[in-house]
């Protein structure tokens, strides 16, 4: 008859370390979560790059509608998303919205992706 090995009981010691550097918390992770969802649209990607590339630092909506070779509602849509998401600022000035983003945005973002 074969005989089991016999195992030393499991102590303290032999237990994982708790994580020393602090962890997102449910709501922090599901308000970072939106960003990146925000994020991970091509169509969004491509409007960010728009707008920061546009030499007065703003771009009105109506100027991005046809590099997209989207509707404006479809590109309203996605700023609304990229505003909220709290990459972009919207100013209304007559009955064109004007958007830029807003300062450290990406940066946070970067930033964000370094401590994960």
């Amino acid at each position: 008859m074969k005989t089991l090995p016999v195992l030393d009981p499991i102590t303290a010691e032999a237990c994982c370390a708790p994580a020393s550097a602090p962890v997102l918390g449910a709501e922090e992770a599901k308000q970072k979560a939106l960003l990146f969802k925000a994020l991970a649209d091509p169509n969004r990607l491509r409007l960010l790059s728009i707008v920061k590339a546009e030499s007065t630092g703003e771009s009105c909506v109506c100027d991005l509608t046809d590099p997209l070779d989207l509707g404006q509602p479809t590109v309203s849509h996605h700023l609304k998303i990229l505003v909220d998401a709290g990459l972009l600022h919207r100013e209304k000035r007559g009955t064109w919205a004007y958007y830029s983003l807003v300062p450290g945005a990406l940066d946070d973002v970067a930033q964000l992706l370094a401590t994960l």
